[in-house]
């Protein structure tokens, strides 16, 4: 099996290094995820980017991570789901039950929520040729076109590092510990 190194601030590329010393000052540690993603620094600065565009859209922080936890439930990724349910938790405040629906692959009472859910697993199950209902409801819900394509740019973004952690295969760090999850929760 292929092992990839999880790089530090001193051991990543030239050009990784300065986005993981970011990284560090900001969150006091830096991501196993992170730390995977430095071996290409391109990548890295990508998975960053589009964070970035995704905080700048319509959708609140807490439909944020409603997307984030959705793809990374569909993509049976279990570094991302504990990281984001601790930053849903944790940081933006989602509520409890919101988090622990998405977690158990059960409903989200808030009806809005579960048709931004059922919209962005839909995409992933789909591969983006989404028509019909779980589209139509997520419009009826109160969503609008815009965000149709907001919520794509969150797929595109949690599909990234899914995949990137598939395959470097990353450690849940100790920081999300607490929100360890496996898609046998969602049974």
């Amino acid at each position: 099996m292929t092992e990839f190194t999880f790089h530090s601030t001193e051991s990543a590329p030239e050009a990784a290094r300065p986005l993981l010393r970011g990284a560090q000052a900001k969150l006091g540690f830096v991501p196993n995820l992170y730390a995977g993603l430095a071996e290409a620094p391109a990548a890295l600065q990508g998975y960053f980017q589009l964070s970035d565009r995704l905080a700048e859209t319509s959708l609140t922080p807490v439909e944020q991570q409603v997307v984030a936890l959705a793809v990374s439930a569909a993509n049976g990724c279990t570094y991302c789901m504990a990281a984001h349910s601790t930053i849903a938790r944790k940081i933006v405040g989602a509520p409890d039950e919101v988090v622990d629906a998405l977690r158990s692959a059960q409903p989200i009472s808030d009806p809005k929520l579960q048709a931004l859910r059922v919209f962005a697993e839909a995409v992933v199950r789909e591969r983006g040729h989404v028509q019909g209902a779980p589209l139509d409801s997520f419009l009826a819900a109160g969503y609008q076109r815009q965000q149709v394509l907001e919520v794509l740019l969150g797929v595109a973004m949690k599909t990234l590092s899914n995949y990137a952690n598939h395959v470097l295969d990353t450690p849940v760090d100790v920081a999300f510990n607490s929100e360890s999850w496996s898609s046998a929760d969602a049974a």
